[in-house]
């Protein structure tokens, strides 16, 4: 348990880390994983939801009737149910997108799975897809999992984060590489 502390540290990582706990205990780990994710892309997807989450202007009370109603219609139930309640009553939904990601650290670590997060400039097919997490499974092992991330700005090519290490292959750092030569020179 102290590695994974060092892992996820702060208020986050200290609830992320029981919920981990107990969910380990019912043996519910994948469960609370998908629920949470769910919980998390709602949050991401609905500009209303993320901004009452975020605000202080709510009570605890009206945080916990809010998340109550919200995790009855979407068919939140049990253990993560609990959880989101608990936090809300406690106004810590501030931080619950935080919590999903420890959790997720937590989760990942203990199934030995490697998080690759991979960033593109467009949608890439299904076979570059393939053909990347094949080459990372080369690097890091049969158990990656690939974070996709399209981010136009990078203009081309491809940046991967993979634990500690990160390569930069993208037309943007090539560019102001070639800037960066170019001013010298002048």
């Amino acid at each position: 348990m102290a590695q994974e502390n060092a892992i996820v540290s702060g208020a986050a990582g200290r609830y992320a880390g029981a919920l981990f706990e107990l969910a380990t205990e019912a043996g519910q780990v994948d469960r609370v994983l998908r629920d949470l994710e769910a919980f998390d892309a709602m949050i991401a997807g609905n500009a209303d939801l993320e901004r009452f989450v975020k605000s202080p202007v709510f009570s605890s009370d009206e945080q916990f009737k809010a998340i109550t109603a919200v995790l009855a219609k979407v068919g939140i139930d049990g253990l993560t149910a609990n959880f989101l309640k608990l936090i809300a009553s406690k106004r810590r939904l501030f931080a619950v997108r935080d919590m999903v990601r420890a959790f997720r650290t937590l989760s990942d670590e203990a199934a030995g799975i490697v998080r690759a997060q991979v960033t593109v400039a467009e949608k890439p097919s299904a076979a570059v897809v393939d053909g990347i997490r094949k080459a990372l499974k080369d690097v890091a092992g049969d158990k990656v999992a690939v974070d996709l991330k399209i981010d136009p700005a990078i203009i081309g090519g491809i940046v991967v984060k993979l634990g500690s290490k990160m390569v930069d292959a993208s037309l943007r750092t090539k560019l102001n590489g070639i800037r960066t030569a170019m001013k010298e020179v002048g």
